[in-house]
């Protein structure tokens, strides 16, 4: 499989990731095992997860799944929220002392003594952004972390740590419903050599198989509208309705990867049969894609 260069980092991912918010507690355990390393064993050595999925046993299934080739894989994390004692929601704690102790709980849950991207799990133009900065600097200084970056769809607080920071990467959500990334924040991250991670190119699965229904500002028949653009093309291409919606995402040169959610065989197999011909689509494709999709704007959050 493709393998680019993140950002200004010397990390090469996966032109596939593997998003392991998909693995949950309750599914057979060692059937995902297996899945990871199939993944692996495919080509994926970018695999991404959080502190905050499943109160930490995400952090820990991983560690245990690539424990035998973790030399040879990216893993990532993200840090910024912790759970409530009662369990019943989490809380925004994004502060240099927070993430100084916290990163030592990802670390043992992964079993590594080294994170390849540590990525702030959202963040506020309120926040601490200086304090926070030093953190991930410090823990680079210490090698717990190689690089930090941003999960993140603000483009206010993207710029923020942009400008301010060593950052290398950005992971937002980029389809062919949600292309405000490309109106917006895309062009200045490639101009300063920031790699984009995207996510959610398939819109859970709305614009490849599932039933239409509403999605952000879109009507189910807007949906609709756009799953068809996908499979006209794909049919056009003679390939499918996956491979168009991931090479939608990855067009723009600022995307390093697409990170996707897996939990079955089946749908890794479909994922890797396509992962070696995903190429950035045409001008031509693009403008076709977007007939009759209508663009909105980012909301700018405090």
């Amino acid at each position: 499989m493709q393998n680019n260069k993140l950002g200004k980092s010397n990390l090469r991912i996966s032109t596939i990731g593997f998003g392991c918010m998909s693995i949950r507690k309750s599914l057979t355990i060692s059937t995902h095992l297996k899945i990871i390393k199939q993944a692996f064993e495919g080509g994926i050595n970018y695999f991404d997860t959080a502190d905050l999925y499943d109160h930490g046993w995400n952090e820990e299934f991983l560690g245990q799944a690539v424990a035998g080739f973790r030399k040879d894989v990216i893993l990532a994390t993200k840090v910024g929220n912790r759970w409530r004692a009662d369990g019943n929601g989490w809380d925004w704690k994004a502060s240099k002392p927070y993430i100084i102790k916290t990163v030592e709980t990802s670390l043992s849950r992964l079993k590594t003594d080294y994170i390849d991207l540590y990525q702030l799990h959202g963040g506020t133009i309120e926040d601490p952004i200086d304090e926070i900065i030093e953190a991930f600097e410090t823990l680079v200084q210490q090698g717990k972390i190689r690089y930090y970056g941003l999960s993140s769809i603000r483009p206010n607080v993207i710029r923020s740590y942009a400008e301010k920071s060593n950052i290398v990467s950005v992971m937002m959500q980029l389809n062919l419903l949600d292309h405000r990334p490309e109106e917006e924040i895309l062009e200045y991250l490639q101009q300063r050599q920031i790699g984009v991670v995207a996510r959610g190119t398939i819109a859970k699965g709305l614009l490849i198989d599932k039933p239409a229904e509403r999605y952000l500002q879109f009507t189910a028949g807007e949906v609709l509208h756009a799953a068809k653009n996908i499979k006209k093309l794909a049919m056009e291409k003679k390939t499918v309705a996956l491979q168009i919606a991931i090479a939608y995402a990855k067009s723009h040169p600022a995307v390093a990867a697409a990170v996707m959610g897996v939990r079955t065989k089946a749908q890794l197999e479909s994922i890797l049969e396509i992962a070696n011909v995903v190429d950035g689509l045409e001008e031509s494709d693009i403008k076709q894609l977007k007939n009759g999709v209508r663009t909105f704007k980012y909301i700018e959050h405090r």
